[in-house]
């Protein structure tokens, strides 16, 4: 599986955002794109994202306001990209938590380096801060999720067990429930907790949960297959 950095785009110019993602691919990076706030959030929903290049002018919610509600949220590096290139600008992006900034036009080794030193900061610093806190454990139809043991429940009080790649699959799909996420996407979710684990397809991990979770894995009414999509975890998820 590519463990390549995942780069996201968020750029209202498409050309921009298609030269700039050949660029990046052409560098061994994985690339995502977005044109503004609403499709840059559905993106950091949906993926495992290392760091983004963020436009400083953007129709609605301008760089700075997106900014600062990724900040307060995440530690996710940001590169501001801007056409400005007075000193206030810069300051301002600094200070609303972007941890570099770039003005256009600029040289794509330049880029790439910029990113390549930003992502070698961020592993330092995220390594020295304390880890976010996750649900202890997921509540869904008939069964109960626990993240400390990893164990799965059923009313009855029955144990199912869960292999390493169904767990980190299943954990991925009740994390995000009603969305519809890829193959690539799940793929992706699970990447730095059990990459291993994934060297069978999605698909056969998918039937495996089927038939652990469903009352009939042939009609299934939790993890839905959509078309062209990938799939959906149907059910509503409390999350304690």
């Amino acid at each position: 599986m590519n463990s390549a950095p995942h780069i996201l785009i968020v750029d209202d110019h498409r050309e921009i955002r298609e030269l700039v993602s050949r660029l990046l691919m052409r560098d061994g990076f994985r690339v995502s794109a977005a044109a503004d706030g609403k499709s840059m959030r559905k993106v950091l929903a949906d993926a495992r994202i290392d760091l983004i290049l963020l436009d400083l002018m953007l129709p609605g919610e301008d760089g700075l306001t997106l900014c600062r509600a990724v900040r307060a949220q995440s530690a996710i590096p940001i590169i501001m990209l801007t056409a400005k290139g007075e000193e206030i600008d810069r300051v301002i992006g600094l200070e609303m938590g972007a941890d570099d900034y770039l003005a256009k036009p600029f040289g794509s080794r330049e880029l790439v380096a910029r990113i390549r030193a930003v992502l070698r900061r961020s592993r330092v610093d995220l390594a020295a801060l304390p880890s976010e806190p996750k649900p202890k454990s997921y509540r869904f139809d008939r069964w109960l999720l626990q993240t400390e043991s990893r164990d799965l429940l059923r009313d009855d009080g029955v144990s199912v067990p869960l292999s390493t790649g169904e767990y980190e699959l299943l954990l991925a799909l009740v994390d995000r429930p009603q969305r519809v996420l890829s193959r690539d996407q799940l793929l992706d979710l699970a990447r730095g907790r059990s990459a291993a684990a994934f060297d069978r397809s999605i698909d056969t991990q998918i039937s495996r949960l089927r038939k652990k979770l469903e009352r009939d894995p042939v009609e299934p009414q939790l993890i839905k297959t959509i078309w062209g999509g990938g799939y959906m975890f149907v059910p509503a998820v409390n999350k304690t």
